[in-house]
């Protein structure tokens, strides 16, 4: 069952005379569940595909309806609604807030999701339930991705958007964050998307959505994904 559907979407950047077409007629649909990534190069259109769903940014032109509604169009208020009751976000740079606990931080979207999990039990489930009460600072690299993940998954969204999770990390801290991030996602029957340019963690999607130049280039689904453990790194 297809969750989003992006109709000839066009996002355009003016700055002074110039305009950027950062996407340029986009059309494609995701299917509810699935692991998703969008593949290209950078300044291909990936991150601005992945704001424009995530309610970060609207499109120029074009529809994208998420759960039969479109976003499209909504307010800045509305947008904010959309964000807060349908996506998660995890981002390369963590965004953990440095003054507040491992618990503070994984807590706080109980103010912003109506439909939040408990704290505690998923940081329990990304392996932290020692470092509750440790700041950010006092973390690795991938331990801070660990809280950003079960960050995440506490707001408890229908649609989880990773912005180059692993790109912060060396190659075997970035191994485990991945099938950590997809055991929790499918455990709790989650759509993800992951805008990468890393060809490896394209073979384990579902569906591989190739962008460039602002341009879909092609969409395809994949029967048998492998598993982290299958990829060669």
């Amino acid at each position: 069952m297809a969750i989003v559907k992006f109709d000839n979407v066009t996002k355009t950047y003016k700055t002074g005379e110039h305009e950027l077409k950062a996407l340029d007629n986009v059309s494609f649909t995701l299917d509810e569940g699935k692991f998703v990534v969008i593949l290209g190069p950078s300044g291909a259109g990936k991150s601005t595909l992945l704001n424009l769903l995530g309610g970060l940014d609207s499109p120029s032109a074009g529809t994208i309806t998420v759960n039969g509604k479109d976003i499209s169009k909504l307010t800045d208020n509305e947008l904010a609604d959309y964000r807060a009751a349908t996506v998660g976000f995890v981002f390369q740079f963590y965004n953990l807030i440095p003054t507040l606990t491992v618990y503070e931080n994984v807590e706080l979207v109980s103010e912003i999701s109506k439909n939040s999990l408990d704290a505690k039990k998923m940081i329990e489930e990304v392996g932290l339930s020692d470092h509750l009460h440790n700041f950010p600072s006092e973390l690795s690299g991938g331990e801070q991705q660990r809280v950003s993940i079960a960050r995440a998954l506490a707001k408890n969204p229908q649609i989880l958007l990773c912005d180059e999770p692993t790109g912060a990390l060396d190659s075997e801290t970035g191994v485990m964050i991945l099938k950590l991030l997809l055991g929790m996602a499918k455990s709790y029957g989650k759509t993800i998307v992951i805008v990468t340019h890393n060809q490896s963690i394209a073979k384990m999607a579902d569906t591989i959505i190739r962008v460039k130049n602002g341009k879909i280039r092609s969409v395809e689904e994949q029967d048998k994904p492998m598993s982290a453990d299958e990829v060669e790194w």
